[in-house]
């Protein structure tokens, strides 16, 4: 084997390491679970910053997604500001770090989602999953 054949070998394995470590689910200390499914090359999404983003929202029952109670794609991008509650607090956790092209999945228990009130079509101490599409950041 030439040396070039053993370096790009190597490089690929690394890639292939690397990739495996990256999909690994990240239990955040708020209890959300983050698992990059497309890591993102851009701006890194920080707390205070507008973040522009694609979602779809899904009911998470039983360690399986649900029912989808709802979408940005199709539609408009959502924008919000990083982290002043705007949001659910398992966005705010969720995005954070994320980088710009990035896809992300979270899974969200009630108490960072919409808790024991519920909202509209999520019932009441429901878990969610979301697949977010980080689309830009200013």
């Amino acid at each position: 084997m030439t040396i070039s054949r053993l370096l790009l070998a190597t490089a690929a394995a690394l890639m292939m390491n690397a990739a495996a470590i990256a999909a690994e689910p990240v239990l955040l200390p708020g209890g959300v679970q983050i698992e990059d499914i497309e890591p993102g090359t851009g701006a890194v999404a920080q707390p205070g910053q507008a973040v522009t983003v694609h979602y779809t929202g899904w009911l998470y029952v039983n360690d399986e997604r649900g029912k989808s109670f709802d979408s940005s794609h199709g539609g408009a991008p959502f924008t919000f500001r990083l982290g002043a509650g705007e949001v659910i607090r398992g966005w705010d956790e969720g995005v954070a770090g994320m980088k710009v092209g990035g896809v992300r999945t979270l899974i969200i228990p009630p108490e960072a989602g919409y808790g024991a009130e519920g909202d509209g079509t999520i019932p009441p101490n429901s878990w969610l999953l979301f697949e977010i599409e980080l689309l830009g950041v200013r």
